[in-house]
């Protein structure tokens, strides 16, 4: 739980149990308090469609976390995003089994169910790998000619043994492989659960996808029947509003999950793509004497397919 709590690779302090508990309370709160914000949605505005309701679904989403951040700040507590994420996923989850369940068939009960099952798995297991932790040793610093590390990261061409070694600047742990650090999972992306957090990305999509299609048949069901009136309120405002989130979480997450691809396909890294210009492997000039001429290149470029076979291989653990 305290690695949940603190949302990063390597922090800077133990949180204590006292601690941890107002950090797993301020983020349960969080997440009540957003999903009950998009709750109102439907009730304010019962006239207008699903589809319609979804942009105002987003600034409502958005101007309750904003506030939520604001009020926890107030109140000198702070929450965590990996547990944001751990109660959003058990919410949907309770209200499926507790609402949608029943009108549900039996195979997609089944899948729906699975589906959670490994997000949980998949979430604990990235929280608690290792994402390639390059140990730091002063003897590299000697042999690259270099004052600090971040310099020898720079200027990796002196020594291979560094080569797409970076420092996370959220956590300043240095990764081998390093693609970005990720709030949501409260690690460092690197090489070592790259591809765990491709399928855990991945799995999103599909789970919430699948929640929102048996969301959908739920509610078509009651009104096909009727007994849409008959239903509780506040179970159906539940079920409407995990819905709504999750179509928000499935646009962004697509979009996310395409430029994953994209940068596998072509072995770059979302790090190196943005900071490009500060690693000269990556940089070509067209005229030696003018810096305005800096094009990027990508050295670790091989083609697509043998791209793809050389993020799919499995890594072989190396001595750092």
């Amino acid at each position: 739980m305290s690695r949940l709590a603190s949302g990063l690779q390597r922090p800077r302090r133990s949180l204590s149990p006292c601690e941890v508990l107002w950090c797993a309370l301020a983020s349960c709160g969080l997440v009540l308090f957003s999903q009950l914000a998009v709750a109102m949605v439907p009730r304010l505005f019962p006239s207008l469609y699903l589809l319609a309701m979804l942009p105002i679904a987003g600034l409502v989403l958005l101007a309750a976390i904003v506030l939520g951040r604001l009020w926890r700040r107030f109140i000198g507590v702070t929450a965590s995003a990996p547990l944001f994420v751990l109660f959003n996923i058990l919410l949907s989850w309770g209200v499926y089994i507790f609402v949608i369940r029943r009108k549900t068939s039996s195979l997609l009960d089944m899948l729906i169910n699975a589906e959670c099952a490994l997000l949980l798995w998949g979430f604990y297991r990235i929280l608690s790998c290792d994402p390639g932790i390059f140990a730091c040793d002063s003897s590299y610093l000697a042999e690259a000619g270099c004052k600090d590390f971040v310099e020898a990261i720079y200027t990796s061409e002196r020594l291979p043994m560094l080569s797409r070694v970076r420092q996370c600047t959220w956590c300043k742990a240095n990764i081998r492989g390093y693609d970005h650090h990720c709030p949501a999972f409260g690690t460092c992306i690197g090489q070592k659960n790259h591809r765990l957090f491709m399928a855990l990305l991945t799995g999103f999509v599909v789970a919430e996808s699948t929640y929102t299609m048996c969301s959908t048949k739920y509610i078509t069901i009651c009104i096909s029947s009727g007994t849409i009136k008959s239903e509780n309120p506040v179970s159906l405002n539940m079920v409407i509003s995990t819905m709504l989130f999750s179509i928000l979480q499935v646009l962004w997450q697509i979009v996310f999950l395409m430029w994953h691809i994209y940068c596998i396909c072509f072995n770059i890294k979302t790090y190196e793509w943005i900071n490009w210009k500060k690693y000269p492997e990556f940089q070509m000039k067209e005229q030696p004497r003018s810096d305005s001429e800096v094009k990027s290149m990508n050295p670790y470029d091989k083609g697509m397919l043998c791209n793809i076979r050389d993020f799919l291989k499995p890594v072989l653990s190396t001595k750092t």
